[in-house]
This record gives structure tokens, sequence and C-alpha cells, in this order.
């Protein structure tokens, strides 16, 4: 049932060889392989062309294949290896000039180009399906939606078994069991669970460390539905916070409100990192705010596009973007606010509906 949506993206795939004089594509990155024809299993590679469009893969995935791909897709199985199946079938499509995705290829695979494949003119690509997957459709917003209601049904559940004295791999057991227990298909990536001064590395693993009264605990975490990702930051006080917590969170949160407010389609990805980062750094803390501001999200948790200060490209209408700004102290602790967003002409949804107020715990 998903086919037209599929055929439709080859289409524009399509296009997008025509302009760039490609008589077509590999595809070997697992996340695009199923973007363009719905295939969910982990080996297989997809060649597109202008007249075709086939799926490579092996015995493991011969029901799946045809369940999944079998109207968007001529499908192959081959039960000795994938790589010798495609110089085989090359010669039966009119193809010269084939591209490949050189970011998602080890150098011993490229290398099988100028070997087996030698009588092909073989192309580096990079973001060739990438690009087209920022802008999303509606049946992607919703899994994203429903994503995120998952994470967060989840999170509310953690929260009320969360006190001083759990360990972090405590909360963070009881927050994966939640996921689960949502709904969730997979962890999108390992949950980040820190607290106190472990709060301060943004990409914390969950450790052996005790939760203690007056301390922040962070937690970053996400969901998948239907293959799409969510990604959320909350950042809580156990126990009581104190005057200096609260400032430095009111500062997040108010760069979070104000780039969720001001990014739009047409921005580019710096200027929407702008607005949060020059709030934090007129009130002092730029210096703590040392990652981007966010990225694009879907069948990856992170893919583009990027809100970052190198980011020139303007956002796409249909984008879905994280808004993650944060203030990191080394030694004391850290902040981060984290939503998801979906961009549109005449600014952002936010998705994300979980509280950005300060929440005591524990």
């Amino acid at each position: 049932m998903h086919a037209p949506r599929h055929l439709d993206r080859q289409a524009r795939l399509r296009a997008s060889l025509a302009a760039s004089q490609l008589d077509g594509l590999l595809v070997t990155s697992i996340p695009n392989v199923r973007y363009l024809c719905g295939f969910t299993g982990s080996s297989a590679m997809l060649l597109v062309t202008a007249a075709r469009t086939v799926l490579i893969t092996d015995f493991r995935y011969a029901t799946q294949s045809a369940a999944e791909s079998g109207h968007a897709a001529d499908i192959i199985i081959d039960p000795t290896s994938i790589w010798s199946r495609l110089w085989t079938l090359l010669p039966e499509l009119p193809v010269e000039t084939v591209a490949f995705e050189s970011a998602h290829m080890t150098h011993a695979d490229a290398a099988r180009f100028s070997d087996a494949g030698a009588q092909w003119h073989w192309r580096p690509a990079v973001n060739l399906v990438e690009v087209l997957r920022e802008q999303k459709d509606e049946s992607e917003v919703a899994s994203i939606r429903n994503a995120i209601a998952m994470a967060e049904r989840a999170l509310e559940r953690t929260v009320l078994h969360v006190k001083a004295g759990m360990t972090e791999l405590d909360v963070c057991g009881r927050l994966e069991f939640e996921l689960r227990a949502a709904g969730s298909e997979a962890f999108p990536f390992e949950c980040i669970v820190a607290s106190g001064e472990r709060s301060a590395l943004p990409h914390a693993r969950a450790s052996a460390r005790v939760l203690r009264p007056g301390e922040f605990l962070l937690i970053d975490f996400g969901a998948v539905s239907g293959g799409y990702c969510s990604d959320i930051t909350r950042t809580f006080a156990v126990g009581s916070a104190n005057a200096e917590m609260r400032d430095i969170y009111a500062i997040v949160r108010e760069a979070n409100a104000s780039a969720s407010g001001a990014v739009r389609a047409g921005m580019r990805g710096r200027d929407a990192d702008a607005v949060a980062r020059g709030y934090i750094e007129r009130r002092g803390w730029g210096a703590e705010f040392g990652h981007s501001l966010g990225h694009g999200i879907g069948l990856e948790v992170h893919e583009s596009p990027r809100l970052s200060t190198l980011a020139e490209s303007p956002l796409p209408a249909g984008a879905v973007v994280t808004i993650e700004p944060g203030v990191y102290r080394a030694g004391w602790g850290g902040v981060r606010i984290e939503d998801d967003v979906l961009v549109t002409t005449d600014g952002a949804e936010v998705l994300t509906s979980f509280s950005r107020e300060l929440i005591e715990i524990g």
C-alpha cells in the first residue's frame, strides 16, 4: 500500500540523476534503501536507473522483501553474494555512468568498482537521497508524532519512580522499560541519563553514579514508530533547585523558546542557530554552549538539515528538526531542553508537549 509513495520518491531521485547526467545510483545506505522502496532488512543494495529499480538482497529476506517492496522494486534474491549478483545485473541495463554513495561505503567495497566493476564509470555521490529525505510527507510526520507521544508517555511514567538514591543506570533501565511498554520499536540511540556534574557532559552515558538532592538530572532519549525517530531532552532538579540552578535553567528555556518561535522554512540553518546562541551569549554563557542548535530527524535520529553555525542551506518546509540549546559548566552541571519541531512556511509547529518548566523530582 506504500508503493505510490515510494514510486514518487524514486521519480524525484531519477530527476536528480538526469540533471547530474547519471545513468543510475547504487544505494547502499540501509535508511536510504528503506526510504526508496520500503525494505526494512539489514542487508541489501538498491540500483535505481532511468527504467528500473532493483533490490538485491539475500535468502534471509526473500519473503520479507516481497511483502515490503514487491510493488516498488524488482527483487533479486542471491544466496551467495549480492555484490556478485550486481555484476551480472548491470550488463542487462543500459547504464554507463553510475553513482555510488561514497559516505556509506567502506574502502574495501569501493575497491570493487575498479576490479569487477571496471567496465562502468563510477562516480562518488553525497546526499542524493538525503536531500529528498529532508522534506517529510504526511505519513512521515505522523510516524514522528507517534514516536514523540511514545517517548513522552515513557518519560512521564519514568519520572514517577525517580528519586534520590537511585543510580543513573536505575533511571535508564526504567526509561528503557517504559519506552518498550509505550510501543517503541527500538531505541534510536543509547539513552543519556546524567546527574550532578555529569550533566555537563552533553553525550554522557548512564553510570553507577547515585542521584543526590540539589543537583540536575538530564535525560536525552527517543522512541521509534514506523521506523521514524523522536529525540527529546528534559533536565530535572533532584529535590529542591537553588537560585543558581533556576537561573541557568531559565536561560536555556528562553533560548529554546526563542529559536522555536523564530525558525521557519527558507531560514538558513546558521540563522536558526544564531537565535538561540545569541541569547545565551548575551546572558554571558556563550562559551558553555558548544554544540549546534539542532538537526533533522526521521529514519535516522541525526540527518539533514543541520542547524549549526556552518549550515548555509535553507530549511525546507516539511523538515522535522530538533531545537536543543544547552549550557554546560564543567564540574558543576548542565541544562539542555530539546524539542522536535515541524518547519513550515509560517513558522514552526512544536511537536513536543512535555513541560519545559523546571520540575523537581525525588
